[in-house]
């Protein structure tokens, strides 16, 4: 079996010790590599970025359902509909995690940096 430098990269950080936070990352990032190798699709940064931007319309859309701003024949139950808004935002979290694998960024140091001032 042959890997890819991005999934070797990823095997050799989840040998180190993870905090919470990356080793919620490592999993998510590891659910995408898998799907990759099972459906034959490269991950890289084309299908990530790609992936991204429908996840945010997918979310849009849910919100737009989830506050009664669709046609009507889409409404859903209250409940019902935050729980499809909730699965659509981790959806984009999902590809801002495999986003930020591709492109070799740190993002939990990221948003240390950007959102939380010590």
């Amino acid at each position: 079996m042959s890997y890819t430098i991005s999934t070797l990269r990823f095997i050799l950080l989840q040998k180190y010790n993870m905090n919470s936070f990356q080793s919620t990352y490592t999993k998510i990032v590891q659910n995408a590599l898998n799907y990759g190798e099972k459906f034959g699709v490269t991950i890289d940064g084309d299908f990530a970025f790609s992936k991204l931007i429908e996840e945010v319309g997918e979310f849009a859309q849910a919100k737009l359902i989830f506050e009664r701003k669709s046609r009507p024949e889409k409404f859903l139950d209250d409940n019902i509909a935050k729980d499809e808004l909730a699965k659509e935002l981790a959806d984009v979290i999902w590809m801002a995690f495999v986003n930020a694998h591709v492109l070799w960024i740190d993002i939990e140091q990221a948003l240390k940096i950007k959102w939380i001032k010590e």
